[in-house]
């Protein structure tokens, strides 16, 4: 006999867990180690620091994209019937929107980019999301459904492309994982940008089968998602509404820079761990952080690691030997940032509002990036400065990819049949790619901004 269970969510209200075999499983996953880590990782990482009300967890994400995916899930049990209904697929593919960040550590992305400095496995997160879906305290419960269901959950997070439209809830241009974050990390953050018709964009939503093909030859038929034409408006302010929130929340400048503060502390921090020399970075011989760091391989250490364990650490990382160590940790703890210098907002300030739109960004593009080639050299003749460069791009909605199939589209239904929206929208289809070309310093080096203002002057004059 299962019981019962409900989460109160500051987006969806109550979110049931009903009183079955299922839903009950859902529950114990929920309450495992892994999953309960999830409660110390904000889902936004730093940018508190920026929206102070931007506290909420990867576990409230989590919960509340299981949540969205049962709602789409019963939209297409609706849509194609009990006949095509397929029970084991749509379980899969919510156990794996529950679980899908398992595996994120502290900081999460900006944990991440350690990882890839340093070459460490388990600072990948989907890579430890896997191990812990197989392997873990995780595994037991799932194996209730089956021994392999657990692989099966995994399965469709490690997919490169979604194979169904049941895997298309958990990853796609119009998945669960956005439809929760969206609404959820706008409302946190207190953000007025990014509002989509949630409840508009699913009643205008159904299940229908579209041709798949390679260069005019259809190949087969696939059943997926598709817009109805009074939903087209929904989906392209769904659209513009993720391209607000990247300049505004997720790449604004503050956020970003202590992400590169912390990047730096922690790759100085793990290289001293490895070359023996704990004592100048501040910590004990028996912190999470230097534990991980002497065994980067070990799935045990790389659970202890929480933003709570960074934080707390802050207090001793301050006091290190170490310069780098200790000014960086001083700066996080006490919000003293370093000074941003933002390429791309320079350069458009200077080129003229008769140009257009499309000549703009290329002139701007070219300006940063001779900038950044020039300031490189200048960063290898002066190894003593601290100065942080940030790149970073986001399309707002990925062309149609074959490799990935009609399943990653937003598919809209039109009077002539079915198209992507990208192809269908001029909204959509007008908007760039946001892309990030920045250098933090410290305020303080004088010589650092006159020369970032001097070599953008320079190579200003030289296109425009």
């Amino acid at each position: 006999m299962y019981v019962s269970q409900r989460v109160r969510d500051p987006i969806h209200n109550l979110i049931p867990f009903r009183p079955t075999q299922f839903e009950h499983m859902i529950w114990q996953v929920m309450q495992t180690r892994p999953f309960q880590r999830l409660r110390r990782i904000k889902q936004l990482g730093f940018s508190d620091l920026v929206y102070p009300g931007a506290t909420h967890s990867r576990f409230a994400h989590s919960v509340g994209v299981f949540h969205t995916a049962r709602q789409l899930m019963q939209i297409i049990r609706e849509s194609v019937g009990t006949g095509q209904w397929n029970e084991a697929r749509a379980n899969a593919a919510l156990a794996a929107a529950l679980v899908h960040d398992v595996g994120h550590g502290p900081f999460s992305h900006a944990f991440e980019e350690v990882g890839k400095r340093l070459q460490l496995k388990l600072a990948h997160h989907e890579h430890v999301s896997d191990l812990l879906i197989r392997e873990s305290h995780i595994a037991q419960p799932l194996r209730e459904m089956g021994s392999g269901f657990a692989n099966d959950v995994a399965d469709v997070i490690k997919a490169s492309a979604p194979q169904t439209v049941y895997d298309a809830v958990v990853s796609s241009q119009f998945d669960a994982d956005r439809l929760d974050y969206m609404r959820r990390d706008r409302f946190m953050a207190g953000s007025s940008h990014g509002v989509i018709d949630y409840d508009w964009l699913v009643s205008n939503l159904q299940v229908e089968t579209v041709s798949v093909g390679v260069d005019d030859q259809k190949v087969g038929e696939l059943q997926t998602f598709v817009i109805g034409p009074k939903g087209v408006y929904a989906a392209e302010a769904y659209v513009l509404g993720l391209f607000q929130l990247y300049p505004t929340i997720y790449f604004h400048k503050a956020t970003r820079g202590v992400e590169k503060l912390f990047t730096e502390m922690l790759v100085r921090v793990f290289t001293l761990v490895k070359d023996s020399a704990v004592d100048a970075t501040g910590l004990s011989k028996d912190h999470p952080l230097v534990t991980f760091a002497k065994d980067a391989d070990n799935l045990g250490a790389a659970l202890n690691l929480d933003d709570a364990v960074v934080f707390g650490a802050l207090a001793q990382l301050a006091e290190a030997s170490d310069p780098l160590i200790s000014e960086f940790a001083t700066r996080i703890r006490d919000r003293k940032l370093f000074k941003c210098f933002d390429i791309r907002e320079q350069a458009r300030a200077c080129i003229s509002s008769s140009v257009n739109v499309q000549e703009a960004e290329r002139m701007i593009s070219k300006i940063s990036i001779r900038v950044v080639e020039k300031v490189e050299l200048w960063r290898k003749s002066s190894p003593e400065v601290h100065i942080l460069y940030d790149k970073a791009s986001r399309p707002p909605y990925k062309r149609f990819d074959e490799s990935k199939g009609p399943l990653n589209q937003i598919m809209v239904r039109t009077g002539s049949g079915m198209s992507d929206l990208g192809e269908f929208s001029p909204v959509v289809n007008s908007i760039p790619t946001f892309e990030v070309s920045r250098y933090y310093f410290d305020r303080e080096q004088v010589g650092v901004a006159t020369m970032l203002k001097d070599v953008l002057n320079e190579e200003i004059k030289n296109v425009l």
